[in-house]
């Protein structure tokens, strides 16, 4: 018998949904405790707690507190060695109060069955990804961001996989799939088509990035609808977030999706039968799993569910961004060892450059001074927007998320001032040819870093060196200086991250007016903060303490005297 074709089951979930849309949020633990002993789980709750460094507007909290409820379903054909999760995060409303009745009637028909040979985890967690990240740090027995959790009183065996479902109505015309997670990491490919299969064979439809996927690929609609959803992913990618729970669980390396039932498409509509179906399926596979996931890519990106880049295919992009770096750099080795043994023994470039003296070295002040006080720039950029929060509020009528980002702003904006902070450390005998050898290491410096960024995060490190590595070529303290400055200026981070927002929405068919987007520029940066210290998201570290420190070396060149 499938799942739910029982009328009594039926009848049982539209009850449980029913009962969940009342409005008794926060969540109602002790039922939940209740609702999954009657179906026969082991069922444990947790409690946690987490102060973040800011208060967190977006979502109105600043102390976090919560109760994670989970039901453990015993494999009766295995001694617990390995387990499978299905949770469902509940937010601060009852939005998603359809996917906690579904796990429910998922878990009452789970139970009946023999064949399972894994444990499956039913997990409902509260206060969204707090609540994840709490729940997988007790079960893999770590602390890696300051939660405060109670530990778990029951366990299941190594988790395979997990899926989390997020449903806002119980009317779906189709399920979108997300795969970016924490700092840029996928899961294997293999879960995704695992999931597609399944869809496709209960009939359903799934979209990607919330975009239907094209059906004609020999027009030049269907290409064009496939790049529109790439450079939708690459974005969602670059910025590091998690983008639903799935998210948290890469970093345990635990092969994970989330499931979005979204109801934007009228022409289609399921119910939450079809949707249980397909889960049901994704878990009987899953269930016949011997090892881990990893026969697939865990680097690609989709234009389509059905059609993957793979690693082979994008990566000489940034290959040749990053050679044109290299190239730059044995030019200006060149032009500083020419300089060094003489004029006589230089060969004529196609340039004229300014006249160099052959006799003088480059004086190591000339290059240190730029050097720290770049680096004290980018320091001061991660640690002080925190640390003076409280100073900020007490001086200016300013909220404290506000002062976070206004300092942050002004610290970045001080930046500027780096040239004439260095022009009064390096000495008057400083040689002409300092400017040079602070691009070189410079130009080192940013390869070296878009490198290690790409390897681990693609798409953020092909958008950096997309708009980096020209004006990093370019510059130089002769010429028409304002072009460079203006170009300096137009990819600096900062800059970058606006632009990328501005084409994020333009790609979701929701431009922004210049107000809306600077103030959602301002949302983006204090998320960005939040999240660094609230799931160890990496964006804002490698651009406040790598990235703008290296970019700041280029504009101490622009304006070398």
């Amino acid at each position: 018998m499938g799942l739910l074709s029982d009328p009594v089951r039926r009848r049982a979930l539209a009850r449980l949904v029913l009962r969940l849309n009342a409005p008794l949020w926060a969540l109602p633990a002790a039922w939940l405790e209740r609702a999954m002993r009657s179906v026969g789980l082991e069922v444990y709750t947790q409690s946690f707690s987490r102060k973040l460094p800011f208060p967190d507007e977006a979502h109105e909290r600043y102390m976090v507190s919560g109760t994670n409820v989970y039901g453990i379903l015993r494999a009766p054909r295995a001694a617990s060695t390995e387990s499978l999760v299905l949770t469902v995060p509940c937010g601060s409303d009852a939005t998603n109060s359809q996917a906690v009745g579904l796990l429910l009637a998922l878990a009452a028909h789970f139970r009946g069955q023999i064949y399972w040979a894994k444990d499956i985890i039913f997990l409902v967690t509260e206060q969204d990804l707090l609540g994840t990240e709490a729940w997988l740090e007790a079960y893999h027995d770590v602390n890696v961001t300051g939660m405060q959790s109670s530990p778990l009183q029951g366990r299941a065996g190594a988790i395979q996989a997990a899926v989390a479902l997020e449903l806002s109505t119980d009317v779906v015309t189709s399920l979108d799939v997300a795969v970016e997670g924490l700092n840029g990491q996928l899961p294997n490919l293999d879960l995704l088509n695992l999931f597609q299969t399944f869809c496709q064979k209960g009939g359903l439809l799934c979209t990607l990035q919330g975009k239907l996927q094209p059906q004609d690929w020999t027009s030049v609609d269907g290409p064009l609808q496939g790049l529109q959803t790439l450079l939708l992913m690459v974005l969602q990618q670059a910025s590091g977030r998690p983008h639903g729970p799935h998210g948290l669980f890469l970093r345990y390396r635990v092969e994970a999706l989330t499931i979005r039932g979204i109801n934007s498409f009228r022409q289609y509509k399921y119910d939450l039968v079809a949707v249980g179906k397909a889960l049901e399926g994704v878990f009987r596979k899953l269930n016949h799993l011997l090892e881990r996931l990893h026969q697939s890519f865990f680097f690609y990106l989709l234009p389509a569910l059905s059609r993957f880049v793979s690693i082979g295919l994008y990566m000489p992009a940034v290959g040749f961004l990053l050679l044109v770096l290299g190239l730059k750099a044995l030019e200006l080795w060149m032009q500083l060892h020419e300089a060094g043994v003489g004029p006589e023994e230089a060969g004529g470039g196609p340039e004229p450059s300014p006249p160099l003296q052959p006799a003088q070295s480059v004086g190591l002040a000339s290059l240190v001074a730029p050097l720290l006080i770049s680096q004290a720039m980018g320091l001061a950029l991660y640690i002080l927007p925190v640390l003076g929060q409280h100073v900020a509020t007490q001086h200016f009528p300013v909220a404290e998320a506000e002062a976070v980002v206004l300092t942050l702003l002004a610290i970045y904006a001080a930046g500027l001032a780096l040239p004439h902070s260095t022009q009064r450390v390096v000495s008057a005998r400083a040689p002409d040819r300092g400017w040079m050898a602070l691009k070189l290491v410079a130009i080192i410096y940013l390869a070296l870093q878009l490198a290690c960024i790409a390897l681990t995060n693609f798409s953020l490190g092909f958008l950096l060196a997309v708009t980096m590595v020209p004006a990093a070529a370019l510059t130089k303290p002769y010429g028409p200086r304002p072009l460079y400055a203006t170009l300096l200026v137009l990819t600096s981070p900062a800059a970058t991250l606006l632009g990328n927002l501005f084409l994020w929405r333009e790609l979701q068919e929701a431009p922004l007016s210049l107000a809306e987007g600077w103030q959602l520029f301002l949302a983006a940066v204090a998320q960005g903060v939040l999240e660094h210290h609230t799931y160890g998201a990496m964006l804002f570290p490698l651009l406040a303490l790598g990235l703008y420190p290296c970019w700041l070396l280029f504009w101490n060149v622009l304006f070398w005297k």
